[in-house]
């Protein structure tokens, strides 16, 4: 009798055991590596309570600080959003996962014609999850012309009313275009005549931006800015001052998309993500959020009627007839961050 007690007791003990070990179990983790200010936060919150798994949500300033970041193996990251170019270089650079579209079926709703394109042709690596076009921001107030050329940010009546990216393949490249040569350019002396521009430019600009770049447009503490399609079309919503041109000599049109980089430990928790974000209602609250274009059909669908026809935003192919996508440059992209450095020490 006493024997089957102390069975009876270290059973429960054994039970009790387990059961404390199983209830500090901890959820499994997502880490993912976004642009500062690039998502509906609170969409984060409802994956984790769905899926019972937790989010680790870091963000970056351009797609170099992330890519030395994941370089380094310093990080690991389940899902990155890197721009097109740079998903290239990791590419080739061995630094990305295959993703599996059949664990991503919501994908069904993207725009086909911004599918498959020059950076991932089959979309092995990557999904897009916004797109714009590079150009021109400015002050209806403190600008008398009709805006529609490159020349107006090198103009000098606008001097210290200017402001350019702190980002080398849009400011060269803005440069680039300006002098009618590829933003994609291989040639020293197309590279050095575009270096030499933005060094003259320097005494105009105000400051190089980011982020900040469309609160101060917003705010009247410039005229002319070179930014993203998405920057402009938020601080056209805040300021009816304000107004949108896709240059005539040009302009980038651009990816930023969602890809998993190699050795991420929560490749099935990837999917999931990159599937939760493609479902209308999420793609939604996130364009609607950030102010980019979508390359999500049934979301933007939902948008009201004056965003989804607003050629600024969703420009027509008539407007997109110059434009060029960023490719990897391979060894010359030392020569663009060389031109950078000197412009920006200048």
């Amino acid at each position: 009798m006493v024997r089957r007690k102390l069975v009876l007791i270290v059973l429960s003990l054994v039970m009790l055991s387990l059961g404390l070990t199983g209830c500090g179990q901890e959820k499994p983790t997502l880490y993912v590596y976004n642009w500062g200010d690039y998502m509906d936060e609170d969409v984060l919150k409802e994956f984790e309570k769905e899926f019972n798994m937790k989010v680790v949500y870091d963000t970056f300033s351009t797609n170099e600080d992330m890519y030395v970041k994941i370089k380094s193996g310093g990080s690991t990251y389940d899902v990155i959003f890197p721009s097109d170019y740079m998903l290239t270089r990791m590419l080739n650079e061995g630094m990305l996962e295959e993703i599996d579209l059949e664990k991503i079926p919501n994908h069904k709703h993207l725009d086909p014609r911004l599918m498959g394109t020059v950076y991932d042709p089959e979309n092995r690596y990557s999904l897009p999850y916004m797109w714009g076009t590079l150009g021109i921001l400015y002050n209806t107030t403190m600008v008398d012309e009709e805006i529609d050329s490159w020349d107006a940010l090198w103009d000098p009546k606008y001097s210290k009313e200017i402001l350019m990216l702190d980002s080398q393949r849009d400011s060269i490249g803005a440069a680039l275009l300006r002098l009618g040569y590829s933003l994609n350019t291989l040639d020293l002396e197309e590279l050095a005549e575009a270096g030499e521009s933005l060094r003259e430019q320097k005494p105009l600009v105000l400051a190089y931006v980011l982020d900040e770049g469309k609160d101060k447009m917003v705010a009247g503490e410039a005229a002319l800015a070179l930014t993203w399609s998405g920057e402009a079309m938020y601080g056209i919503s805040e300021n009816e001052d304000l107004a949108y041109v896709i240059p005539k000599e040009g302009t980038n049109i651009w990816f930023d998309v969602m890809a998993v980089p190699k050795g991420s430990k929560n490749l099935e928790g990837a999917m999931q993500f990159m599937d939760f974000l493609n479902r209308p209602e999420i793609a939604l609250r996130n364009t609607e959020y950030i102010g980019y274009a979508t390359p999500h059909l049934a979301a933007r669908a939902m948008l009201p009627e004056e965003v989804q026809n607003d050629r600024q935003a969703y420009p027509l192919d008539e407007d997109l007839e110059h434009a060029e996508f960023f490719v990897h440059l391979g060894e010359t992209l030392r020569d663009y961050d060389r031109i950078w450095t000197e412009v920006k020490a200048h």
